[in-house]
């Protein structure tokens, strides 16, 4: 079973009215909540870890939830308030948003509210987004994926560890102060998913590429940079430390808006894991090629449906399965001869995140 944790909000989207005025339309969303959504659509176990309010828009969160069969046993309620974020849309640009969330439920979410354990089925723990920048909330996320990750120094099982950053510049009080803690989430992570947008904040001027195998230094198995409409591409670190790559195309369909885009290709991504049988540490080190593609492929897919919708509104497992794929698809990658510690570092730069790379130097 997967356990996602992290904010759960009403979406508040422009709309058109008849009489040519505009209106927000209130919507469930939330980054991690988007991917349980996502998760239980495509027929996955998925449980969802949080606080939600007792107001009305917390019953629509909640009911949205159980209805797509995400499970509520980790949930508890609050007399707060819901958390509310407005958001501006433009074409050909990713959504801008305004959050609401002083004093409110979901963010209120404290240590000592966390389960001593969790149930015995986990296998993935997915986190991220805002959720890491608000406190209490980030603070217990953080206690729980540190020691959920200590289980293995233990001997015992750990589950798969996923975090997408999913960052939201304005709502950082202090950069440096971030990115310092960022490093240790990133580090006790299986599988860190990077967004285009999220590049140019932790790592302005690198390429994609030389930004994921900066993120395998850092200590996960797995880095997933999403770049739009060119699709995704990854590296998967070896037991032996030699590196694979693999790219995956997207889907072209009409876009309507992209809320939940990343949040939907992360969760579908972690769903064909957890179906095809892949969802653990030793599995995810050895999968192949063709199964990190196809892995791939199905998550693009996914997010390719969302972005046909509006709001973040995941497609079903049949879906998915009866998008065609471009006609050049195929399988693109390599084994690289590189190699990485059993920690996944290899003469990691010194120089601190969100720093601009300096400028390549000129041939003579």
């Amino acid at each position: 079973m997967i356990i996602c944790c992290g904010e759960v909000l009403i979406d508040m989207i422009p709309t058109a009215l008849p009489n040519k005025k505009n209106a927000y339309l209130p919507l469930p969303g939330g980054s991690s909540y988007n991917a349980a959504i996502a998760i239980g659509r495509l027929g996955a176990p998925v449980s969802f870890l949080g606080k939600f309010s007792k107001d009305f828009f917390g019953e629509t969160l909640l009911k949205r939830l159980t209805a797509n069969k995400v499970k509520d046993n980790l949930i508890i309620r609050s007399d707060q308030n819901t958390t509310l974020a407005f958001v501006k849309l433009e074409r050909g640009k990713d959504p801008e948003f305004s959050f609401y969330t002083e004093g409110t439920a979901e963010r209120s979410l404290a240590i000592e509210d966390l389960p001593k354990s969790l149930p015995e089925e986990t296998s993935c723990i997915c986190f991220g987004s805002i959720a890491m920048t608000m406190e209490p909330l980030a603070s217990t996320i953080e206690t729980l994926i540190l020691r959920e990750n200590a289980l293995q120094v233990q001997g015992k099982t750990s589950p798969v560890i996923s975090f997408d950053p999913n960052i939201r510049p304005f709502m950082i009080k202090n950069k440096n102060s971030y990115l310092n803690r960022m490093e240790k989430w990133i580090g006790a992570s299986t599988i860190t998913k990077i967004s285009a947008e999220d590049f140019k904040f932790i790592f302005p001027g690198l390429e994609p590429e030389k930004a994921l195998h900066k993120t395998l230094t850092m200590g996960p198995r797995l880095a997933i940079g999403t770049l739009g409409s060119k699709g995704a591409l990854a590296l998967l670190r070896r037991n032996d430390g030699s590196l694979t790559k693999v790219e995956a195309p997207a889907v072209n369909l009409p876009v309507l808006d992209t809320i939940g885009a990343g949040d939907t290709l992360h969760g579908a991504f972690l769903a064909w894991l957890q179906l095809k049988g892949k969802m653990s540490r030793q599995s995810l080190a050895a999968l192949s090629e063709q199964e990190l593609y196809d892995a791939l492929l199905f998550a693009n897919k996914a997010a390719s449906l969302v972005c046909s919708r509006q709001g973040a509104e995941p497609p079903n497992y049949r879906e998915v399965v009866n998008l065609k794929t471009p006609a050049k698809a195929s399988i693109r990658s390599k084994k690289s001869s590189s190699k990485t510690s059993g920690s996944g570092k290899k003469n990691p730069s010194k120089k601190p995140l969100g720093k601009k790379a300096a400028p390549a130097k000129k041939k003579k």
